[in-house]
């Protein structure tokens, strides 16, 4: 039986091990997949990177049950080498991997677009999107028949001022996604993405004009939406991790209240 706040047994991830990056704070909404996972019975591993990797680590002491953090740095072909190895150490294998990696530099953000570098612009797409590529090839060697990658988006369909670069990088982002659901469906492997309404984390209150896209989201959705709730957001990736879509690859689910399908 399972304790108050505890692994329920037969939960929906009863026996997944998983990888979860970008658990930078307890409001960012990777902390609560991790926490949702765990309390649906997961083996969770976070993984995070330079001078973040004591926050992560006291992130961990928060989770409903111990978490081992490991190292990764994923513009660094040295971590990505040595990640299966610590997979094994902490996990013996893989079930999931939830991809929430994210940056840009402040000049490729804000309403620069047309003067931003190259530099700053590849390094945005780099980071947040060839990195769901790069991260899920360095796991494969530990990675189940059935297992189930899921990434975190920002819908790309609309260009939204301030966002910039990032916007861009989001774009190749949903198209890595249906690459690697294209590539890795013979090994059934299962990627997604799940499309997020505005939710004030640590990394959402960097984009300038932060405020302006809140409030479309406290105002116009057909569902209330809640800016400081990433829950309904984890709950979507939780499901996606599990086995009750199992011919569900390629996507981009929304959990947005519904703004991405009315006119605003």
């Amino acid at each position: 039986m399972s304790t108050p706040g505890g692994p329920k047994e037969g939960g929906l991830l009863a026996g997944k091990r998983l990888l979860v990056t970008g658990v930078l704070s307890d409001t960012s909404i990777a902390f609560h997949v991790a926490r949702i996972a765990q309390r649906e019975g997961a083996e969770v591993m976070l993984t995070s990177f330079g001078r973040a990797l004591p926050i992560t680590e006291a992130m961990a002491e928060r989770l409903p049950a111990p978490a081992p953090v490991v190292r990764l740095d994923v513009t660094e072909q040295d971590d990505l080498e040595a990640l299966p190895d610590a997979i094994a150490t902490h996990l013996g294998g893989l079930d999931g991997i939830v991809h929430s990696i994210a940056f840009a530099p402040q000049s490729a953000l804000g309403g620069a677009f047309l003067e931003t570098s190259w530099q700053d612009a590849g390094t945005a797409i780099e980071v947040s999107a060839y990195s769901l590529k790069a991260l899920v090839t360095a796991c494969l060697p530990q990675m189940a028949e059935g297992a189930s990658v899921v990434g975190l988006d920002f819908d790309a369909a609309l260009a939204w001022p301030g966002y910039d670069w990032m916007g861009v990088s989001k774009a190749a982002l949903e198209a890595v996604n249906r690459y690697l659901a294209m590539y890795l469906g013979g090994r059934s492997i299962r990627v997604n993405l799940v499309a997020a309404g505005m939710v004030r984390t640590l990394a959402a209150r960097s984009i300038p004009g932060v405020d302006r896209m809140e409030e479309i989201w406290r105002t116009r959705p057909p569902l209330a939406w809640d800016v400081h709730n990433p829950e309904p957001t984890a709950k979507a990736c939780a499901v996606l991790l599990s086995d009750w879509l199992p011919a569900t690859t390629g996507e981009i689910l929304h959990v947005d209240g519904g703004l991405h399908a009315v006119m605003t």
